[in-house]
């Protein structure tokens, strides 16, 4: 069964930084973070191809970094400069859909992880 396990969620301060990872049960051509807010939708943070390439949500972009390990098959989110708004339950998910590039759209994942939680307080 194809599995994808979410650890490193933590409650820290605004500034602070985190880093969670994903283990996957196998390689995947595309994975990415998503996050859910309290009382909100589900919403994309990062993705990356098995190239290399990546994609990161405004939100994201210069405070987030994603990365993964072939040979781990593992994913990373490094956070820094944390936000109170950035406080979610953060998802690993993963395809293998081509031609769709590093999207950041819910329906282009077919695999997903229970969450890890991560607090931000000011």
């Amino acid at each position: 069964q194809v599995q994808l396990a979410e650890s490193g969620g933590d409650s820290v301060q605004a500034g602070g930084s985190l880093r969670l990872s994903c283990a996957a049960s196998r390689h995947f051509y595309r994975m990415g973070w998503f996050r859910q807010p309290p009382g909100k939708e589900r919403e994309g943070v990062a993705a990356i191809l098995r190239a290399g390439v990546t994609n990161y949500a405004d939100s994201a972009e210069g405070r987030f970094t994603i990365s993964r390990d072939r040979d781990k098959n593992s994913l990373y989110l490094e956070m820094t400069s944390l936000k109170p708004e950035d406080t979610a339950m953060y998802y690993c998910a993963a395809s293998d859909s081509y031609g769709l590039g590093a999207t950041l759209r819910l329906n282009h994942y077919s695999v997903w992880g229970q969450g890890t939680q991560v607090t931000v307080s000011s």
